[in-house]
Order: C-alpha cells, then sequence, then structure tokens
C-alpha cells in the first residue's frame, strides 16, 4: 500500500491498515499512535529524531512485553548506591528487606546494576525479580543474580527506564545513595506531591542506627516546610525507618484497605477491597472536608467509564479532590486503612 505525500488520504490509509492488525481490541490507541507516527513522517524531523523515537519504542516495547504477565501482583520498587559493596550494613538491610517483600507475596524490581539494586536482587532471588537495566560507561552491568533471566531488560534511555521502575510499582523503598539515588528522591516525591504517580508507599530506609535518611529530612524541614516551599503536610508523604518489620508493615497496611484510584472526569475515585460503614464514611467526611472542592465524600459504585477494568465490581469512594493537597490525601489513605474492616477481606495486600 503506497501512502501518498500529500497526506491527503490519511483516514482512509489509516483505517485500512488497522483492519490488518490481528486484534483490535484496543482499536481507538492503536488509531491515535499509528496516526501520531505518520503524521511525524509527514514532517520535516531530523534523522537523530527519528533514531531517539525508534529507540525510545524499542525501550518502550520491551517494557511493556516483559511485565505484561505479571500486571495482577503487586511491585515493590528499591533504589539506592550502586557503590556499596557486599559487607556494607546497608547491603545486608537491602538484601534482608527484599526477601522480606517477597516472602510476603510482593515482586522486587531494581535498576539491575551493582550495589543496593544487586542486594535487592539477590535477596529477592531472580525468580522474584526484574532488572531494568541500562548501559553507562562505568558501574553498570548487570548484577549476576539477574543475570541471565527473561525479567532482565536492558534500556538505552533513563527516561524510559525511570517509567517503567514507577509505572510498574506499588511502593518504592530507597537507601541511601549518591547523586543518582537523590534524583529518584526528589523525582518520587515530586510526582507524587503533584499526583503524576501514586499514591504508593513511600519508605526511606537506613541501616540499624543510621542517621542518612534523617539528616535528609532535617534538610527538608529546615529549607523547604519551615520557609514554605512545601507543606507539612507534604511529608505524610514518605516513611523513614531503619527497622525492617516497620518497613514491611507500612507496604501492607497502604493496601489493607485501599485497592487503587483514578480520576473519572472531575472526581477522585477510590478504590476500596470492603465497603466502609456509613459512619466511617461521614467520620472521613468530618476529618477531611478541607480537601474538597465542593459536595462530600461518597460511596459509590463503579463508573460507566470504568467498564471493562478488572475492579470494576469493588466498593469505592468517590469526591471532589482539590488535586493539591495530596499529603492530605495521604493521611485519607491511611485513615481508611485503619477502620475497622475485618482482615479476612484482604487478605492478599501483593494482588491488584
Amino acid at each position: 500500500m503506497t501512502i501518498t505525500p500529500s497526506f491527503e488520504n490519511l483516514p482512509a490509509d489509516l483505517a485500512e491498515i488497522i483492519e490488518r492488525l490481528p486484534t483490535l481490541k484496543h482499536k481507538k490507541w492503536i488509531e491515535q499512535s499509528l496516526g501520531t507516527l505518520l503524521r511525524i513522517a509527514g514532517s520535516e524531523i531530523d534523522r537523530l529524531d527519528w533514531k531517539i523515537l525508534t529507540a525510545s519504542l524499542q525501550d518502550l516495547e520491551r517494557g511493556f512485553q516483559t511485565f505484561y504477565s505479571y500486571r495482577h501482583v503487586r511491585k515493590v520498587t528499591i533504589f539506592g548506591s550502586a557503590r556499596l559493596s557486599a559487607d556494607s550494613p546497608e547491603y545486608q538491610i537491602a538484601a534482608e528487606f527484599a526477601r522480606c517483600v517477597t516472602d510476603l507475596g510482593f515482586m522486587l524490581m531494581t535498576g539491575g546494576g551493582g550495589g543496593i539494586m544487586q542486594a535487592g536482587n539477590e535477596g529477592a532471588g531472580a525468580e522474584k525479580s526484574f532488572g531494568l537495566n541500562i548501559k553507562l560507561p562505568f558501574e553498570q552491568e548487570a548484577n549476576p543474580f539477574i543475570m541471565g533471566d527473561p525479567k532482565l531488560i536492558h534500556f538505552k534511555y533513563f527516561f524510559t527506564r525511570k517509567l517503567f521502575l514507577l509505572r510498574e510499582s506499588d511502593a518504592i523503598a530507597l537507601f541511601p545513595g549518591g547523586f543518582g539515588t537523590q534524583d529518584e528522591a526528589f523525582e518520587c516525591l515530586t510526582l507524587c506531591q503533584t499526583g503524576r504517580y501514586g499514591p504508593v508507599p513511600l519508605i526511606l530506609i537506613d541501616r540499624p542506627g543510621g542517621e542518612y535518611w534523617k539528616d535528609w529530612d532535617a534538610y527538608i524541614d529546615k529549607h523547604l516546610v519551615q520557609r514554605g516551599l512545601v507543606s507539612p503536610e507534604d511529608r505524610s508523604v514518605y516513611t523513614i525507618t531503619d527497622n525492617l518489620d516497620v518497613a514491611c508493615e507500612v507496604i501492607t497496611s497502604f493496601y489493607r484497605v485501599y485497592h487503587s484510584s483514578r480520576y473519572v472526569e472531575e472526581q477522585f475515585v477510590i478504590r476500596l477491597k470492603s465497603e466502609l460503614k456509613d459512619e466511617d464514611v461521614e467520620r472521613l467526611n468530618e476529618n477531611f472536608s478541607d480537601i474538597l472542592v465542593k459536595g462530600q465524600i461518597e460511596k459509590t459504585k463503579a463508573f460507566p467509564q470504568e467498564a471493562g477494568d478488572d475492579t470494576f465490581d469493588l466498593p469505592r469512594l468517590a469526591l471532589y479532590f482539590n488535586q493539591r493537597d495530596f499529603g492530605r490525601l495521604y493521611q485519607l489513605i491511611a485513615a481508611i486503612n485503619q477502620l475497622n474492616i475485618p482482615l479476612s477481606e484482604a487478605e492478599h495486600p501483593e494482588l491488584k
């Protein structure tokens, strides 16, 4: 089939291409994606632009294909220094944390390299972990505990790699590290604070008695909170601990009643594992009316826009969230998870 240089026949040509595909389950999005590529092809961009576009799409292809089979298992991402040795206390606690969360049924994701990343893959084992590696001039060969596993993905770009480390993750654990770890910590916080990622539990874990994250938190308090550059409630987004029992409890308790969330038009919809009592919803309204732009927090069933979603049968709460006070939103989720819901209703926090 020939596509004319004028692109006057683009809609018809695109429709013909789409009809030749083996599946049209997501026809709307396939059509938009192919349409974007064809419009770019009809514009003037450089050869380097095409190389970037092609490599990015190949990164995305590898990620989508690898994670699809594991989409119903919650995953925890570990960030931390690539330079810490296997005999360091930080390495040891990272490996033990990975063992703990995978024993609970979660899977683990790392950047696939050495240091804390290696500790994560070692503690979890290759069967229960992923490695999202990237080639660098130094310190980024895949570690031996994930090398050769089909769940080791080699990315060309940092941005596509980080996309999957966050997109596929249901919790983030940060261990001490350098510039890269600090970048990951602040990016996670920025995305959580602005609602572009999560809500998910974010845990900053130190070696027993360590002060790395305590000193970091003191900087946040002194230079950001006290100067009004961030809200005091923004610190509710993360938990600092040197206790693995606490770290694991933060993750499992986050998904005790809360399941997931999304926007449906102007409303923020919180999917729950168990329906709340009317008096519990009343109490939530009393304590969190400050984050509503109108109306109240209300119980609801799935919206028509959620048809076909795996969560369609779950009970929900709907609210007109102000899309600003995300620290308070995390406090709302914590309050929901602390309600007296029978544990039998939430015995598998690792599944989604």
